[in-house]
């Protein structure tokens, strides 16, 4: 019984003795001395974007395409008959005119030939004159008469064959062009598979490019083409010439021509080219930034400012370019979109706009 006061007499004196150390270890606001409290983020503070002012303009619809340079005009000489060569008479890599002479066979066979089916011809003639002068019925017969044509002309004609192939001994110039690499020597044996160059007329240069069959109402002959080539500086100018009138049905592509000035030689046939061909013009487009724009699952948003807050805004896009989309609903001329730091926006968050010089300065923008 005398235990009893003792022991709750020492939980009593641990009891204060731990109230003190606690008030010691966690001072009171008012305390003097004691550090301030951290301050919060100022959720009132405006963040700094970049803008831009809606504004009307002129817009061209373009479509790009990929195509191949073709030269207006080539073909692979090659020698209708066979022979040895005797002469060539063209520079590799020259341009020539249309009728030049470019090589020779050797002719000497045919030119035998044809002096032998000419003094057939002479012989018959004069045959034929001989009946013509006795007469028919005195001195001969109609029968044997319109033998001796016949025979005049049978021989004529097989003296045509024979110049028709002496003529072909001698190979010329089908068109003006520039002549390639040679594949023949003087002394070579030719046969018509022998290729001996090419020839090629690359002023004008074609094109031949594709475009979805989608784009066939807005396609027109003589409509302009810009053209551009790897190592040629600036686009090439030209024109469409020509529509194939059907549709790949593999590809659903409508193939189409076109043609350019290509005086200096710049481009040459087989190379890759880009070609842009505008669609439509639309006087009244309205144009924003790329960057201005937020993909939603199943719309698009731009976060637009009114009276210093951000409000998000959903559009109806259209025509897309490299760097600007058109708008089609949504927005009206006058209005300011942001075009920076979408991902922090919330819907009335206070905003302020500033010039892209201060760029590094505006924290959560971003370049465009």
């Amino acid at each position: 019984m005398k235990r009893r006061p003792f022991l709750f007499g020492g939980l009593l004196a641990a009891a204060l003795a731990a109230a003190f150390v606690v008030a010691r270890l966690l001072p009171t606001s008012g305390q003097a001395g004691a550090p301030p409290a951290a301050p919060g983020p100022d959720r009132n503070a405006a963040l700094p974007v970049f803008t831009h002012t809606v504004k009307v303009q002129p817009l061209t619809e373009r479509i790009t395409a990929t195509g191949t340079l073709r030269a207006d005009e080539s073909v692979d000489l090659v020698s209708e008959l066979s022979g040895k060569v005797v002469a060539i008479e063209f520079e590799e890599g020259t341009r020539v005119q249309r009728g030049a002479v470019l090589l020779k066979i050797d002719d000497s066979e045919l030119r035998a030939q044809l002096a032998r089916a000419q003094s057939r011809v002479s012989l018959a003639r004069a045959q034929a004159e001989r009946q013509k002068q006795l007469g028919v019925g005195v001195g001969t017969t109609q029968e044997a008469l319109d033998a001796a044509l016949s025979e005049v002309r049978v021989l004529e004609a097989e003296a045509e064959v024979v110049a028709s192939q002496l003529a072909k001994t001698v190979l010329r110039a089908p068109f003006d062009g520039l002549i390639g690499l040679r594949y023949v020597s003087e002394g070579a044996f030719l046969t018509p598979a022998t290729r001996i160059a090419t020839l090629q007329k690359i002023d004008p240069i074609k094109v031949e490019f594709a475009v979805a069959e989608r784009h066939l109402d807005r396609i027109q002959r003589d409509g302009k083409v810009q053209i551009s080539v790897a190592g040629v500086d600036g686009p090439i100018a030209g024109e469409i010439y020509a529509i194939e009138p059907r549709v790949d049905m593999d590809t659903r592509m409508l193939r189409l021509r076109a043609r350019a000035p290509n005086s200096a030689g710049r481009v040459l046939p087989g190379g890759f080219a880009t070609v842009e061909l505008p669609l439509r013009e639309i006087p009244d487009a309205i144009m924003v930034p790329a960057d201005a724009l937020v993909p939603g699952l199943n719309q698009q948003q731009v976060y637009v400012i009114e009276q210093g807050r951000a409000q998000p805004r959903t559009v109806a896009t259209g025509i897309r370019s490299t760097r600007e989309v058109q708008i089609l609903s949504g927005l009206q001329s006058g209005e300011v979109v942001i075009t920076s730091g979408q991902l922090q926006l919330r819907p009335g968050m206070p905003v302020q706009a500033v010039p892209r010089e201060e760029s590094a300065a505006a924290p959560g923008a971003r370049s465009s």
